[in-house]
């Protein structure tokens, strides 16, 4: 991606960003920047430079609440898209797809959802309050994203992984999803329990450093205490406990990494920004 094009990504995210915000504010839900957004905001105050999208994420009553509302995006801007909204989407959180744009994912070019540049909407979902609980959960929600997975999986795999994916592939994503929605419908935001994206590998992936009870879950209060930052010049919601929050993602989150690693990280063959 050039600079021009990753500069004009941003610009595209951020007017989608608004959008989420305006419906959000209008409709009393709560949302927080999430991930490497969040971090950008508190080290930034925007874009980590180099990055090339966006994350929000919201306790699970808040999605539910937003997915009701999402009619009142403005068509010209963006829409949503999930497995609901779209029968050929797989993965397990929602976009804001810009319309009138193609962003096509490498490896991806044979999927039949709809494309689009796009920010990522991430449902946080209550864990067990036990460990070996959090485990099987863990595990569990591992074979359901490859399953969802496989369609894609499929097409560039070799030997017997290939074979895997392909028989894999024949499991209809309604029942995958279906499946999915027993384990959300246990989440409630009056409890204590942690909470965690189901469909996207746990925090402990990414910092092994984490004691074993913090690994696959994160505070729920984290993100019902937010407050708002700066983003390139707007104001969007995040988690008032930064510093908890970004340490346990990230660890030493002040210290950039080294300059040759500071590039995109989602590879595409296609994109369009239409007439923008």
């Amino acid at each position: 991606m050039t600079q021009d094009q990753l500069k004009k990504m941003q610009q595209i995210e951020v007017e989608m960003a608004d959008e989420l915000d305006r419906v959000c504010r209008k409709h009393n839900i709560r949302y927080s920047l999430d991930g490497g957004s969040m971090l950008g905001a508190v080290r930034h105050k925007g874009f980590i430079p180099w990055d090339d999208d966006m994350d929000f994420c919201m306790l699970r009553e808040d999605y539910e609440k937003f997915k009701k509302v999402a009619n009142e995006l403005n068509p010209d801007i963006c829409f949503f898209q999930d497995n609901d909204t779209d029968p050929y989407y797989r993965w397990g959180y929602a976009k804001l797809r810009r319309t009138g744009t193609t962003y096509v994912r490498l490896g991806q070019e044979h999927m039949k959802y709809k494309t689009g540049i796009a920010i990522d909407i991430f449902p946080l979902d209550d864990v067990p309050k036990s460990i070996c609980g959090q485990m099987l959960q863990d595990f569990y929600c591992f074979c359901i994203r490859k399953i969802l997975w496989s369609e894609a999986g499929k097409q560039t795999a070799k030997g017997i992984k290939w074979l895997w994916f392909c028989l894999l592939s024949k499991i209809p994503s309604a029942f995958v999803f279906n499946r999915v929605k027993k384990m959300a419908d246990r989440s409630n935001s009056t409890n204590d329990n942690r909470v965690r994206v189901l469909l996207y590998p746990a925090n402990g992936v990414f910092n092994h450093k984490l004691p074993i009870k913090e690994r696959w879950g994160m505070p729920k209060k984290w993100f019902k205490e937010l407050k708002e930052y700066d983003f390139e010049g707007r104001h969007f919601w995040g988690v008032q406990d930064y510093n908890a929050y970004l340490s346990q993602l990230f660890g030493d989150y002040m210290t950039p990494p080294p300059p040759d690693t500071r590039v995109s990280s989602i590879p595409f063959s296609s994109i369009d920004f239409g007439n923008l």
